[in-house]
């Protein structure tokens, strides 16, 4: 974050859901949970609080950058499994969360669609989505394949979802 911010207008950093709502305490609650290691890996909780705090500053040099990693569940499942977190499947409402957890849900459009278009010389988006506050919970697994994908957060509740 500290590089980051000190850096010319031509560096910038995008933040993944799980680095914003988890800490390295995720990975190992209750025993190994391979769906929760990521690269770079969830670090200390004093870290999570500062993408936090700079996912949710409203500086422009801070956007949405999901790295959802699709990986099925053998090969996260297993002796050497792949690094990365599925979170394709309900990105906005995680990020949603933790932008309501730091009381920021008005910084939410900036991160999630200006800054990084901007950043990129890209065009706005004009379409818009809505989000409702609602309790569902994420599913198990999706077929992927022959396989199954395991997204983050699998069988827990979720507080946000599109309308």
């Amino acid at each position: 974050v500290q590089f980051v911010r000190a850096a010319p207008a031509t560096i910038a950093a995008t933040i993944t859901p799980q680095h914003l709502l988890y800490n390295r305490n995720a990975i190992f609650q209750g025993g190994v949970r391979p769906h929760y290691y990521c690269l770079p890996v969830l670090k200390r909780e004093t870290h999570r609080q500062a993408l936090l705090e700079a996912a949710t500053s409203g500086e422009p040099k801070f956007f949405l950058g999901t790295d959802s990693a699709p990986h099925a569940r053998h090969t996260k499942e297993a002796a050497c499994g792949c690094a990365g977190c599925y979170s394709g499947y309900h990105a906005l409402a995680l990020y949603t969360e933790a932008f309501e957890q730091a009381d920021a849900l008005d910084k939410l459009e900036g991160f999630a669609s200006f800054y990084g278009a901007d950043f990129y010389g890209l065009p706005r988006n004009t379409d818009t989505i809505s989000l409702n506050r609602a309790e569902h919970t994420v599913p198990m697994s999706f077929p992927y394949g022959e396989d199954e994908l395991t997204p983050l957060r699998a069988g827990e509740v979720l507080y946000w979802q599109l309308a």
